[in-house]
């Protein structure tokens, strides 16, 4: 279930809004232990998914590096040849 969630941190360009709310969306699904919840639980749910996003905001705003920011077409590109040494099996 949080397979969907990636590193944010230090990319060129930044993460964006739609990023870090899915990242949030994933951890809070993972926390509640459901995908899609209940019509009772929905305002939580939302809720906490919006917390999370705000929280996540703050940290990645907060944090420093001394490292060049990654460039995502690299880094992706490094995450396929991985998947294919793994599965190619």
């Amino acid at each position: 279930m949080c397979r969907n969630i990636r590193t944010l941190f230090n990319f060129d360009p930044p993460a964006t809004d739609e990023e870090i709310r899915d990242a949030a969306l994933q951890f809070v699904r993972k926390l509640s232990g459901t995908t899609n919840p209940s019509q009772r639980n929905k305002v939580a749910f939302e809720q906490g998914v919006e917390a999370v996003a705000e929280a996540a905001h703050v940290l990645l705003d907060s944090l420093q590096s001394t490292r060049p920011p990654r460039n995502r077409e690299e880094e992706a590109a490094k995450a396929r040849a991985k998947s294919l040494a793994r599965f190619s099996n």
